[in-house]
């Protein structure tokens, strides 16, 4: 069970007009909801409190107090109330409020901030907002809420406060989900019981309807690919293996249009894929080539095409990783996760452009089978490549499928993955490490990582460290060394993709959450979503 979100318009709800603040208010509060949530400035605050340097008397909050008997005074009066952004306050129907045909169970006022500072106007700053107002919401008796956007948002214009909604049905969605509610075969704790709210309503007036009600039904989209990306990364390998993330590719074609075909060993070994196959051979699982189509745009119009990682489970093969926290590398699928999840998303949203999803996935497993250090290898690129770490798997299996995409002349692609452990260590868990050459499409992703606040981080591709990846034996080495281990795998990967745009994504520090928190965290599907928007 995930949360359902809705628009809802009222007209006239226009609560920055003088004229229009108090019938604007009223028709808010005659709706039945279990949580009315308005936005209020430091101006407001200052104003309703009479601090010295008000520009007015009036304001929302002094409106609202008058429509609630009192109500706000009252929680001011208990010091509940205040100027300071994110700063939030519940207010409990009383006998007053029938009197006054107020329909609501509750009003959550929520601090904006001061309007006149540039950074408390900032997207971080709104998600900020966001987050306190959504967690007031959430595990408590409230199940449904009527969100007003225009109270809330920081800017008039109509871009911001699109990003703004999106924004806040991701994080809705986010602190809604619980994988053992999700997942009910899997054994789960009690504290992933089904939170109790379940319907929130974004709210606007007509100033806003048409970017409201599309940002809504884009958000909601996105935050289902979202929760399949979370639900792929945390199954278990035994179940997530490559032939599950198969039908679940197929199993979608079902529920949307979407376009699924799943290549087989035969058909991959015909295809000449032999640095992917070299990682699969180790395993008793067949690998599976998957290839997801959107055909929103016209026929002919060049596709951008997505390429997703899927180890289901890495050991590290032969050059065998550490046992602790070995059962982390379950996530090592968090590429394709993601893949698939924006596939799903943007088919949902009928995106009016041609999208393409491709996932190879297999494991990476130590046995008498399986690929040694030394060994050489032909990718489908007619590069020969020799492996000086098995556990440098993910590389192998994505240049094949960068060469793979070459037939769907693209127009950009982007591959996605948890490849390195050294991009952990140059930027923690906060930005997904970014590679490309090309500044268009660096500037495109890094743009939709701000508009999401799913970040990424510009890592250089200079030619000079080509030089690490240099054999005596073969084309090109898997590994060149310990030094900028992020940075010599994306070069290896880049000199499969001569034939068109490409960026890489390195999502080894932001794809999954480790400790008590454990578990997938959805992306970058929301970035991926936002690129894939803003895309002409």
């Amino acid at each position: 069970m995930t949360i359902q979100f809705s628009s809802k318009i009222f007209p006239r709800a226009d609560l920055q007009s003088a004229k229009q603040l108090k019938s604007g208010l009223k028709s808010l509060l005659t709706q039945s909801t279990d949580c009315l949530v308005l936005g209020y400035s430091k101006a407001d605050f200052d104003a309703f409190a009479g601090s010295k340097g008000a520009k007015t008397k009036s304001g929302l909050l002094t409106e609202l107090d008058l429509l609630l008997g009192g109500s706000v005074s009252h929680a001011n009066l208990l010091g509940d109330l205040d100027g300071k952004q994110a700063s939030v306050c519940v207010i409990r129907a009383d006998k007053t409020w029938i009197a006054h045909a107020v329909k609501a169970k509750r009003v959550l006022l929520l601090g904006i901030g001061d309007l006149q500072s540039a950074s408390d106007r900032s997207l971080t700053a709104y998600s900020k907002v966001a987050r306190s107002g959504l967690k007031a919401l959430s595990g408590g008796s409230i199940e449904n809420a009527v969100w007003f956007v225009p109270s809330l948002t920081l800017s008039k214009a109509s871009e911001l406060i699109a990003h703004e909604v999106r924004l806040t049905i991701q994080y809705a969605g986010d602190q809604a989900y619980r994988f053992g509610v999700r997942q009910p075969a899997m054994k789960f704790k009690a504290k992933d019981k089904a939170d109790v709210f379940k319907h929130l309503i974004l709210a606007g007036n007509d100033t806003c309807a048409k970017e409201l009600k599309l940002a809504v039904e884009q958000g909601s989209a996105m935050v289902e690919g979202m929760n399949l990306a979370k639900d792929l990364g945390n199954l278990p390998p035994n179940i997530c293996t490559p032939t599950y993330l198969g039908k679940t590719a197929q199993g979608l074609a079902k529920k949307v249009n979407l376009k699924v075909e799943v290549l087989g060993l035969k058909q991959i070994e015909a295809l000449g894929m032999g640095s992917f196959l070299s990682v699969a051979k180790g395993s008793e699982t067949p690998p599976q080539f998957i290839v997801m189509r959107h055909q929103g745009g016209k026929a002919g119009e060049a596709p951008i095409v997505l390429v997703g990682k899927g180890i289901t489970f890495d050991t590290g093969g032969i050059s065998l990783k550490p046992g602790e926290a070995m059962d982390e590398m379950k996530y090592d699928m968090c590429g394709a996760a993601s893949v698939i999840g924006t596939m799903y998303s943007t088919a949902l949203m009928k995106l009016k452009k041609n999208v393409i999803g491709v996932i190879p996935t297999c494991e990476n497993m130590p046995s008498g089978k399986a690929t040694r250090p030394g060994d050489i290898v032909k990718s489908m690129s007619g590069q020969t490549i020799e492996i000086l770490n098995t556990d440098a798997e993910g590389r192998l299996i994505l240049c094949d499928a960068l060469t793979y995409v070459e037939r769907f002349k693209p127009k950009a692609v982007i591959d996605v993955a948890t490849l390195t452990g050294a991009c952990i260590i140059a930027l923690g868990h906060v930005h997904s490490g970014v590679f490309s050459d090309d500044e268009g499409l660096v500037s495109a992703l890094t743009k939709a990582g701000q508009d999401s606040l799913d970040t990424v981080w510009r890592l250089p591709l200079d030619a000079a460290y080509h030089e690490q990846l240099k054999s005596n034996f073969a084309d090109v080495a898997n590994i060149g060394g310990r030094p900028a281990g992020s940075v010599t795998a994306a070069c290896f990967l880049s000199r499969f993709t001569e034939k068109y745009k490409w960026a890489h994504l390195d999502i080894a520090g932001t794809a999954w959450k480790s400790g008590a928190a454990k578990g997938s965290t959805g992306r970058p599907v929301p970035l991926l979503v936002n690129y894939l928007l803003e895309q002409k």
